[in-house]
């Protein structure tokens, strides 16, 4: 296990002969907002004064109070954003516009004779006059004229529109124009591999966004009025070119990307790339990745967060292309005819084993919200996802399960949930043998805290011997585990009086019960951190070194033929996640929160509108329903709703009082009107009638003789209709929404903010998946490299 991500460091140190460089970057106009540059303008007061002086009106009013609203309009928009960018640079660093001689037009260099520098400068758009600037290409107030007339030039340059399409790539977006003879639409900015602008006319620009809305491609409308970057600004440029005529610039102190070509500056030419942007794409993409190759480990964003984002994205595309490109040549090289992707990540006897193309597991979600879509397309994209059986009969469990084995003619790889049942064992039992009848290989096995004769009935069924007269394991049992001696039990054979009682029982061959001896109960654990639904709130750095060397000394007690894995589960939605669980060692990762706003996941819509928008401290605590009495606790959504006050308010007072006639006649009066919405003479009958109905005679007894149970159950029904409205999607009861999810959701939300994936209507959980391990790779890769870069010159 750790051994693995050693390999990948030395794979990946390949950084050599690279002279360090920063790069600092300059936003264009979509950046601008009110009230920016507030903290700037009385610090910098020469500067404001020259600004207004140029412009004819006070630039620090149109920023901060925008009285007239026109900080939007292009011809405002952009000296606005060149003096706060620019006042903002001369903030951070104070000493390099300083240093600058602009007295003679030949001279831009510092006062004192400048070394070579360790700086580049690249901004977008509009925000490559800043670059300049820096640079020393011309002092502030003419790089003002500058931008001036470019703003003036650019907003009468008449109609058009643009649109930014994101999530998809470049050929796919060039392939769809072309085949509806969209030749009037240009590409106005490239942004990153997977996000960028187009300009047109709006007709044009309209019926593309049909286009790529039927193709599920996200596109968002652009508030300008003219198609900027594109044939359309023809004479804007010619305008410009001759504008430019009037005006000398100063040779560059520093390396300059421009938008047009990618390139650097070339002494003399300023004058022409500046005009030439106007009708040309910004080449984003183009211009990261030149300033990575020449040696830019930083990048320096002057205002916001939007460029460094785009960066990201950049720098983990470049490294996933050569990681595929040496995966497709490692592929060549070995000769290997599956087909199968070769990575770095996870176990590859764990991917032999259960058939799959990648170390990645999403969990069962309860009721079915891992739903049939979910596992069919997890297990079409070779990956391995299981039914949510928990909350659902055993004819509706049967009836999905069958519908999934007929959508996978091929037999790929799923499994089934097999949720704890402390309250009815036997239908554990009972779902157990429907497994075996149907021939359900894998389940996961979770909320266990110890090994039930189900479990060791079904890991028996599925024993046998090879050829060579070796145990083999048919039957697959994931174990989600929070605790380390829960965890050996799993990782032991199966507990020899449990085996003995099958035998007895006729459920199992005396030739199985012998070969469990041989075997663990389980050779896939997975470490369940603090996560969605039951959690025990472990801390996954703490808990999974833990539950590893526990599986190291269990491995060495019985000597098992094959190994035991152990992966890691719990808070994974984001690369950063991902890779942490792949450097301590994990086998494989599972996911569980982040599939639950998808597509393909069955809750209703409603629920997935409030997930989509929730951030890491947007869930909560509550008592579980199945295990009320026991305190055991659940993570659930908070924001939007009141479940989980409402949950611990109901516990509290079962905690509190011995029956419901206890309770205050005020507190009954809030339950009943706020919580239940009806009495709780009525709330108890209808408890009666649906245990009734489903054979549990018992539990009504025992709630007669019993008043405090009477009160648990009557405050279980609680939890039960919070659960079905949730999934139902009643927005009447929106408040009462019992959603079980993570924080992992509200980081990945974060994560993928601004792109495509944003909404819940463009997230599909194979999409998710495959994002989530390329990524991770990516990021690994480039952290080894930048190892391997620092430690070479340390």
């Amino acid at each position: 296990m750790g051994g693995r991500f050693f390999d990948l460091v030395s794979h990946c140190l390949d950084a050599e002969g690279y002279f360090e460089m920063k790069a600092i970057m300059f936003p264009g106009q979509g950046s601008q907002y009110k009230g920016m540059g507030r903290s700037l303008f009385s610090r910098y007061p020469q500067y404001t004064q020259k600004a207004n002086d140029v412009l004819g009106y006070a630039i620090d009013e149109l920023c901060l109070s925008d009285r007239d609203n026109r900080l939007n309009q292009t011809e405002y928009t952009q000296p606005a954003l060149y003096v706060v960018n620019a006042l903002s640079f001369f903030d951070r660093y104070p000493d390099i516009y300083d240093s600058y001689d602009f007295s003679d037009i030949n001279i831009a260099t510092a006062k004192s004779g400048s070394p070579k520098s360790d700086k580049i400068y690249l901004g977008h758009s509009l925000g490559e006059y800043n670059a300049l600037l820096a640079a020393g290409a011309f002092d502030f107030s003419t790089g003002l004229r500058l931008v001036k007339k470019r703003g003036e030039l650019m907003a009468s340059a008449g109609a058009g529109a643009m649109s930014a399409i994101l999530g998809a790539d470049i050929k796919k977006i060039e392939d769809l124009l072309e085949a509806h003879q969209l030749d009037g639409i240009d590409f106005a900015n490239i942004n990153t591999p997977k996000q960028v602008v187009l300009s047109g006319n709006k007709n044009d620009i309209c019926y593309a966004e049909k286009i790529f809305d039927s193709q599920n491609i996200r596109s968002v409308r652009l508030k300008v009025s003219s198609a900027f970057h594109s044939r359309y600004m023809v004479s804007a440029q010619q305008a410009f070119e001759d504008f430019l005529k009037d005006y000398q610039f100063h040779p560059l102190s520093a390396t300059v990307l421009a938008n047009a070509t990618a390139k650097p500056y070339v002494t003399g030419e300023v004058g022409q790339i500046l005009a030439s942007q106007i009708s040309n794409p910004v080449h984003w993409v183009g211009s990261v990745r030149k300033a990575i190759e020449m040696g830019c480990r930083e990048f320096d964003e002057i205002v916001g967060t939007t460029l460094s984002k785009m960066v990201g994205e950049i720098r983990e595309s470049s490294i996933a292309e050569k990681a595929a490109s040496a995966n497709v040549a490692a592929l060549k090289a070995s000769g290997d005819s599956a087909g199968l992707p070769i990575s770095i990540l996870g176990n590859k006897a764990f991917c032999r084993d259960h058939n799959l193309r990648s170390a990645y597991v999403a969990g069962g979600m309860y009721r079915g919200i891992a739903s049939e879509a979910m596992v069919v397309r997890l297990a079409k994209a070779g990956m391995l996802s299981f039914f949510g059986t928990g909350g659902l009969s055993l004819s509706s469990i049967q009836e999905h399960l069958l519908s999934i084995i007929d959508q996978l003619p091929e037999g790929q790889s799923f499994g089934a949930n097999l949720l704890c049942n402390l309250i009815q064992p036997e239908i554990e039992m009972k779902t157990v043998e429907l497994f075996l009848g149907l021939g359900i290989k894998r389940i996961e096995a979770a909320a266990f805290m110890t090994v039930t004769p189900a479990l060791v009935l079904f890991r028996l069924r599925g024993l046998s011997r090879d050829a060579q007269g070796d145990t083999q394991c048919d039957n697959h049992i994931l174990a989600k585990i929070s605790r380390p001696e829960v965890a050996e039990t799993f990782m032991e054979p199966a507990p020899e009086r449990i085996v003995k009682k099958l035998l007895e029982q006729g459920k199992v061959t005396a030739e199985q019960a012998k070969l469990a001896t041989s075997v663990p109960m389980s050779h896939d654990i997975c470490v369940e951190a603090d996560s969605a639904g039951h959690t025990d709130m472990g801390i996954p750095t703490v808990l999974y070194p833990s539950i590893v060397c526990t599986s190291r000394r269990v491995q060495r007690e019985y000597n098992y033929k094959t190994a035991l894995r152990v992966g890691q589960g719990g808070g994974i939605g984001t690369p950063q996640a991902a890779a942490t669980a792949f450097i301590m060692g994990a086998d494989f990762i599972l996911t569980g929160s982040i599939n639950q706003c998808t597509v393909e996941a069955g809750i209703s819509d409603s629920a997935k509108n409030l997930l989509q928008d929730i951030d890491v401290q947007d869930t909560d605590y509550a008592p579980a329903g199945d295990m009320f009495e026991l305190g055991v606790k659940v993570q659930v959504l908070k924001k939007g709703v009141l479940f989980p006050a409402r949950a611990n308010k109901l516990y509290q007072l079962y905690i509190q009082y011995d029956c419901l006639e206890d309770i205050p006649t005020k507190v009954r009066h809030q339950l009943e009107d706020k919580y239940f919405g009806k009495s709780l003479e009525l709330v108890w009958q209808e408890t009666c009638e649906y245990f009734v109905s489903n054979g549990r005679q018992k539990e009504i007894d025992r709630a007669f003789s019993k008043p405090k149970y009477k009160m648990a159950l009557v405050f279980r029904s609680y939890f039960g209709h919070s659960m079905r409205m949730a999934m139902q999607g009643n927005e009447e009861q929106r408040v009462n929404y019992q959603i079980h999810t993570g924080p992992a959701l509200g980081a990945f939300n974060q994560w993928v903010k601004g792109s495509a994936l944003e909404d819940w209507r463009y997230r599909h959980v194979d999409q998710i998946a495959s994002k989530l391990m390329d990524e991770t790779e990516a990021l690994l890769r480039y952290q080894a490299q930048e190892m391997g870069f620092y430690a070479k010159k340390n």
